[in-house]
């Protein structure tokens, strides 16, 4: 049950019913007609702007027609006081009838409440992280892995057919330079003195198991292999390594994908995938031969003084039209993210997000020029950019892992502070905005830890049935019918403001996922968890406000059905963001 839809629906009702608005139904746009709740809590539980919108194209004053509309709906016998404010805002306060069918509804739904149709099936790839397969996940990664992994779970929660993606970067140079650090730790493995890591290949340890694992199968037959022979086979089993060990970082996280697509298969059979694309490019006139102009500023790797074959990407939104085969003959990068759009979009997918660092902001306008081409406008691409995270202790910067040779890994935070810490955290603060995650803040048991606050409110939640199971032996709790428990005694002020907070819950996820900011879950469960702990709180000032109270079985029994609500509720968003919601806390 959503509050603020079933109200949509009995104004627009009331409306309909209007004699003036049905003599000019045809000229009058309901969808701007707005409900939500009021900013001051005061003024009521609900608020429209339909007589603002509505007004001027009826020919009236917006209070006057607010006074029709205030006037039908004083009939209706949920509605317990409707007024008008300034030049024409209805404000509309609820039963506490309302609010115990809507508590109701909340404990049956359980941990579907919130759960929406709004994407319709429609199908969304998300692709984040995809990080280059050349060491481990470092804290850079750590936010886009969470911000895309939440929005995934986001969407799904809003009703869209969702397909997790890791695009993975294992063709191009920094393989070569890979292969060859690999190479240069399995000569090390075999009994060479490799001194100081030469400047250009990777230095970091993380590359000495798969030195091991070479020398181990191979022995020193790759040492007597000129490059362009052992290559292939150092490449492989580093790539293999690599991705295995990213993996596992990964899932420390709680961030799993559905698929890992491999860059080199765009490659494949000569570049056919690409060619692909390319040919259909160019059969719906989006590619000529020409010559580009030197950009401005540090000229980009593919951009060459003689004809190529370019991609006509400023007549799809771009700034400048794109390489897409060298004069050479060979492909340019941007030809392989073309072939992967083309790929997405033959599997099915009506969206594209791409998760992103802020480091890629380039590649906004290129990438959706490539989804309008290559889908000619019948697919969705947004790209999400996510900005830097800077490690802090105690206020001071964290110093550099020795593991990784120059950042921190992502494996380094989540063991000291914890997932559900470093999940949630990366969601406290939108993506678009530098984040400064502080270990020792992370870990404070204080309302100023936003992590342990809601994870809090969801243990107490759960203190609450075990006190309910010693206040009355024997109590089945599992078997209470909590819903039919709740008419005619949930009804004090602090619990009906405790009501109006879980109300919100489905227009939140409906407005974090049209929106695609997940970090709205995260803020509106340290919301809840605020609101939860205030009513706890009263209960230790007002007995008669407690959730268990041994003197009155059938009271407690209806309260049990709140706390069973904001449970549920705490929980879906915890699920949502990632993050576990504990029984207990230790």
């Amino acid at each position: 049950m959503n509050l603020f839809t079933d109200f949509d629906s009995r104004i627009k009702t009331v409306l309909e019913n209007l004699e003036i608005v049905r003599e000019k139904r045809s000229e009058l746009d309901f969808g701007r007609i707005s409900v939500e709740p009021p900013r001051d809590q005061s003024h009521g539980d609900v608020a429209t702007n339909a007589a603002m919108v509505l007004a001027k194209p009826l020919g009236l004053n917006p209070r006057a027609l607010a006074d029709l509309i205030v006037a039908e709906l004083k009939n209706d016998p949920e509605v317990a006081d409707v007024s008008v404010a300034g030049p024409g805002f209805i404000n509309v306060r609820l039963s506490v009838a309302y609010w115990q069918k809507l508590l109701a509804a909340v404990v049956k739904a359980g941990a579907d409440y919130g759960r929406g149709s709004l994407g319709a099936g429609r199908k969304v790839n998300v692709e984040y992280v995809s990080a280059n397969p050349t060491g481990p996940m470092h804290v850079g990664h750590c936010r886009g892995a969470v911000v895309g992994d939440a929005l995934a779970n986001l969407l799904a929660f809003a009703g869209y057919d969702v397909t997790k993606e890791y695009y993975i970067n294992d063709a191009g140079s920094q393989i070569d330079v890979l292969a060859r650090s690999a190479f240069l730790r399995y000569r090390e493995a075999l009994g060479e003195a490799i001194g100081e890591i030469p400047s250009g290949l990777y230095p970091g340890d993380y590359l000495v198991p798969v030195g091991e694992a070479l020398a181990a199968e191979h022995g020193t037959s790759l040492r007597a292999m000129p490059e362009h022979q052992w290559m292939p086979i150092v490449k492989e089993k580093t790539i293999a390594m690599m991705m295995a060990m990213i993996r596992e970082d990964l899932a420390a996280l709680n961030v799993h994908h559905d698929i890992f697509f491999s860059e080199r298969s765009l490659h494949a059979g000569n570049g056919a995938p690409i060619r692909t694309a390319i040919n259909d490019l160019t059969f719906k006139g989006h590619v000529y031969k020409g010559v580009l102009p030197p950009p401005k500023g540090q000229l980009p790797e593919d951009w060459e003084d003689r004809e190529q074959t370019l991609f006509r990407s400023t007549e799809v939104g771009d700034d400048i039209d794109r390489p897409l085969i060298k004069s050479d003959g060979s492909y340019t990068y941007f030809a392989a993210d073309v072939a992967y759009f083309k790929d997405k979009f033959d599997r099915g997918f009506d969206e594209m997000i791409y998760v992103l660092g802020a480091d890629h902001g380039g590649y906004v306008k290129r990438l959706e020029a490539v989804a309008r081409a290559v889908s000619e406008g019948k697919a969705k691409l947004t790209v999400l950019l996510c900005q830097l995270v800077k490690l802090y202790r105690n206020g001071e910067p964290v110093k550099m892992s020795k593991r990784s040779g120059d950042f921190v890994t992502l494996r380094d935070v989540v063991e000291e502070v914890g997932r559900d810490s470093v999940r949630f955290m990366m969601l406290y603060r939108k993506n678009s905005e530098p984040l400064d995650f502080d270990f020792a803040k992370v870990t404070e048991q204080s309302k100023d830890n936003p992590v342990f606050y809601v994870q809090y409110a969801h243990a107490r939640c759960m203190s609450v049935f075990r006190q309910a199971a010693e206040a009355f032996p024997g109590l089945d709790i599992a078997s209470l019918d909590l819903a039919g428990a709740i008419a005619g005694n949930i009804s004090d002020p602090s619990e009906l403001q405790l009501l109006a907070k879980l109300a919100e819950y489905p227009r939140v996820v409906e407005g974090a996922a049209v929106a695609q900011e997940p970090h709205r879950i995260a803020f509106y469960l340290y919301d809840l968890a605020s609101a939860f702990h205030g009513h706890w709180n009263k209960g230790k000032e007002q007995p008669e406000l407690r959730f268990v109270n041994d003197k009155n079985r059938e009271l407690s029994i209806a309260r049990l059905g709140l706390v069973h609500a904001v449970a549920s509720v705490l929980k879906s968003g915890l699920s949502i963001t990632g993050t576990a919601a504990p029984d207990e806390m230790r």
